[in-house]
């Protein structure tokens, strides 16, 4: 299971919430199955629909 607190530890260095759902789409597309949102992230770009942007991330990064 991809825990998103995991996804942003791993990625210290990510500035955006773009950033994050690629590193999501990523994970997703190396063999994750279940993906739980256990932290808010912490851009101040995070729309207020986070969740279902990540979750669609997650989604399209399993198709590839």
């Amino acid at each position: 299971m991809l825990n998103l607190s995991e996804v942003l530890l791993q990625g210290h260095d990510m500035t955006s919430f773009e950033q994050l759902k690629e590193a999501v789409r990523v994970r997703a597309s190396q063999g994750e199955m279940f993906f739980r949102f256990d932290v808010k992230p912490p851009f101040s770009d995070t729309p207020a629909n986070w969740e279902d942007q990540l979750e669609a991330a997650f989604t399209s990064g399993q198709r590839r």
